[in-house]
């Protein structure tokens, strides 16, 4: 059995080709030029942010590439003696190996090291193929190796930057709660109710009882802003100095003020109703 199939009902009665004359090969340039490579001489992409393939998906494909070919060519570059490294098109490539395809298009073109990344990265993207654990691993590895800032690997991918923060906070959760993110056994939805929490046996607690109760992403952030409220009364019932430093700033600002000490740091939240207390908030904060 292939994929939970038999092979009769992968492999074609006759070999398949793709959909590409030698006409329209011959009109690519030299550098962007399509071509029809043997998949033996087809190196896989050393920086496919995507590690997990989906079975049905790859059925899909497989069936489509029966019928009509390979429509969209793969994408690589010229590598050494003779052979080629993908920068995407894995899924295709698996496809036709199944397949025992011997050929498939290949469209050619010179890339960096950096830009092989980016074009992984961004084919998977687009497509909404990657799990956000390997969403973010990609944006780490292109701040790491390549020295980018989050607003560079934003724009580059064609994200939010603040997009870009909140999939790199993921990376901060337990290695527990990363690896139910990539066995999709949790939403990245989930994931986020779960990182606000900054205690890591809260966390843990929280991801065990999702999975015990299969509990919706809503009901996990109520959850966890319970919480957070209770820890943060907690807190002031533990230390009434902060208790009177809230008390002395709300009389300064004439609204009302909350403090939450953390173990590194903390935060000051100021309550306000509307812009006009907003506007009053910031004068008296620059003593205008």
């Amino acid at each position: 059995m292939a994929l939970g199939r038999g092979l009769n009902s992968l492999l074609p009665s006759k070999p398949i080709t793709t959909k590409f004359s030698n006409e329209e090969i011959n009109k690519i340039d030299e550098k962007n030029r399509i071509l029809q490579l043997e998949i033996s001489k087809i190196q896989l992409n050393p920086h496919q942010p995507r590690k997990r393939f989906d079975r049905s998906e790859l059925e899909d494909l497989i069936d489509s590439i029966k019928v009509y070919g390979i429509i969209q060519p793969l994408l690589a570059t010229k590598s050494s003696e003779g052979n080629y490294q993908l920068i995407a098109g894995e899924r295709r490539l698996k496809a036709a190996q199944i397949l025992n395809m011997k050929t498939v298009p290949v469209l050619i073109r010179e890339a960096k090291e950096q830009e092989k990344l980016e074009l992984a990265l961004i084919e998977n993207v687009q497509r909404k193929n990657l799990n956000p654990i390997e969403e973010a691993l990609s944006y780490k590895r292109l701040i790491d190796e390549f020295n980018l800032n989050q607003e560079e690997v934003g724009h580059k991918i064609g994200k939010k930057r603040s997009t870009i923060t909140n999939t790199l906070r993921l990376l901060t959760l337990p290695a527990d709660v990363q690896k139910a993110i990539l066995d999709e056994k949790i939403s990245e939805g989930h994931a986020r109710a779960i990182a606000s929490l900054e205690n890591e046996k809260e966390q843990l607690d929280f991801l065990k009882r999702i999975l015990q109760n299969q509990m919706s992403v809503r009901e996990v952030e109520n959850q966890v802003k319970k919480v957070k409220v209770k820890g943060h009364i907690r807190l002031l019932k533990a230390d009434p100095i902060i208790l009177e430093k809230e008390g002395r700033l709300r009389e300064l600002l004439g609204h009302k003020v909350a403090i939450k000490g953390k173990a590194k740091g903390g935060e000051v939240i100021i309550f306000y109703n509307s812009q006009e207390d907003f506007n009053d908030i910031y004068k008296k904060l620059l003593g205008l």
